[in-house]
């Protein structure tokens, strides 16, 4: 079984899928306007314009999210694609987690954790990962929160994301 089909057949939640899907996708690009929508009105406080989040966009490009620097995953509910996450490699036994987002109306439903989840595997199953690394803001209480649930332990900054405030990571092992 590849990991794509594990992806698919392993839901957890009836109706929910997870697989990888291109990061230049039309589905992928609307998945991250609308998480980097949230992240610039959650950190300044106020809404922000589609000018502003394309400028966002450009300066935080996502195309390293694809094989073989990366990958990215999409999550869907009856089809409708509901969440994304971004695998990025750091070095040989190393990734990053990146562009996690659940969009609202599913969230607490259980997408989240069948995201990182996929994502854990495919870090292992196909690029041998060891290690996964993620960094976060103060205000993202509730990613802090869903990371440390699903056994990411807060580490010092491994990087130098001057928005972060947070970095976590997580031994990732062969099951059985």
């Amino acid at each position: 079984m590849t990991t794509d089909d594990a992806m698919t057949k392993d839901r957890g939640v009836a109706g929910w899928t997870v697989a990888r899907h291109p990061v230049t996708a039309p589905e992928s690009d609307a998945l991250l306007r609308r998480y980097y929508t949230e992240l610039i009105a959650r950190y300044y406080d106020r809404p922000t314009t589609d000018e502003e989040v394309t400028a966002v966009m450009a300066e935080m490009p996502s195309d390293d999210l694809a094989p073989p620097t990366g990958d990215f995953l999409v999550g869907r509910r009856a089809g409708v694609p509901v969440g994304c996450i971004g695998l990025r490699v750091l070095d040989a036994t190393t990734v990053e987690m990146s562009r996690m987002y659940v969009a609202p109306e599913v969230r607490g439903q259980g997408i989240a954790g069948l995201l990182i989840a996929a994502l854990e595997r495919v870090a292992v199953d196909d690029f041998g990962a060891a290690l996964i690394r993620l960094d976060t803001r103060k205000d993202l209480v509730e990613a802090r929160g869903l990371y440390a649930k699903h056994g990411y332990d807060e580490i010092a900054p491994y990087n130098g994301n001057a928005l972060a405030d947070h970095w976590f990571e997580k031994k990732l092992g062969r099951p059985g």
